[in-house]
């Protein structure tokens, strides 16, 4: 049995070389175009976005649907006409892009690199095709935010710093001379006050200290008084409040009908009280009475005679005036 010969085929060493380049070369470029964020493996879908500005986007940067980052910036070109930026976008095509999806751009400066973000319009049926162009937006910058922050904070600065311009201006016209001397005599004023009160809390904490026995037998005092008054009001407490007051109420009866036998005409006071011819009666009485002494301490003998050997009294003449 004869057994067929073996052949062995030669590789050269340049051919060799050659692969191994060609490996190299492939590895390279894939590594890079990873590093960049781009698989080659993967099928991609262009779109393009028309910016007034970038504000910082580059190449390689994020494009993102919901957060989830589904491809990158391809390039950006500038149109020299009218000075618009028209970004290509690389998305894969995993991903489909509703039609009237907006392209918006976020982030940038202190944030980290500015990337776009698309936002889907959902309530659409058709998609984007590879090569259309969706509508761009970009989001308020951090400068942007800052300014929109600090413009309501700088005009309020502005107002106080204008009321205080004011204020001091008011008061610069207020305060003239004469009134900064009056001031820092009212100011020595009351430092003179506050050290006549420190004085005197200091005297009156000596006159406390040296008088605490007499004022605590005071207070002592105070208490056996409060006691006596509350005895005495529980004493008051138990009187017949109601006996009491009926009985003032039967005096005040009786006070009135005396008051009314006085002021009528049927007793003899109040016939005194209220007669005038009764009156009248009793001045003259009084009048003559008054006569009547008058005669007799002016002439005696005409109302007195004595006599030891019985002579005869003289007839009364009366006087030529009546009022002697």
């Amino acid at each position: 049995m004869s057994s067929k010969p073996k052949y062995k085929v030669a590789v050269s060493r340049e051919v060799k070389t050659g692969l191994l380049a060609i490996f190299a070369i492939a590895t390279l470029i894939l590594g890079y175009n990873y590093l960049k964020g781009t698989n080659l493996l993967k099928r991609t879908q262009t779109f393009y976005v028309v910016y007034d500005q970038v504000d910082g986007l580059s190449d390689a940067s994020m494009v993102t649907i919901n957060g989830l980052r589904v491809g990158k910036v391809q390039g950006i070109e500038l149109n020299q006409t009218n000075g618009k930026l028209l970004v290509t976008l690389s998305v894969e095509n995993d991903y489909k892009i509703p039609v009237g999806s907006l392209a918006k751009t976020y982030g940038g400066l202190l944030v980290g690199n500015t990337n776009v973000a698309i936002v889907p319009d959902y309530s659409q049926t058709s998609y984007l095709k590879n090569g259309d162009t969706l509508r761009g937006e970009q989001s308020d910058g951090l400068m942007d935010l800052v300014s929109s922050q600090l413009d309501p904070l700088k005009f309020k600065i502005e107002s106080a710093v204008v009321s205080a311009d004011s204020l001091i201006s008011a008061l610069n016209q207020v305060l003239d001379t004469n009134s900064r001397a009056d001031i820092r005599n009212s100011l020595s004023n009351i430092n003179s006050i506050t050290s006549s009160f420190k004085k005197t809390s200091v005297e009156l904490e000596h006159l406390l200290t040296g008088n605490r026995n007499k004022l605590d037998q005071t207070f002592s005092n105070l208490e056996n008084m409060s006691d006596n008054f509350s005895k005495l009001s529980d004493t008051l407490a138990q009187f017949e409040v109601k006996k009491l007051m009926q009985e003032l109420e039967t005096t005040v009866s009786n006070l009135n009908q005396a008051t009314a036998q006085l002021n009528s005409t049927d007793g003899s006071i109040g016939k005194l009280l209220n007669d005038d011819q009764l009156y009248e009666n009793l001045e003259g009485a009084t009048r003559q009475l008054e006569q009547l002494l008058q005669d007799l301490k002016l002439n005696p003998k005409r109302y007195v005679h004595f006599s030891l050997f019985g002579k005869r009294a003289k007839e009364y003449d009366p006087p030529a005036d009546p009022n002697q």
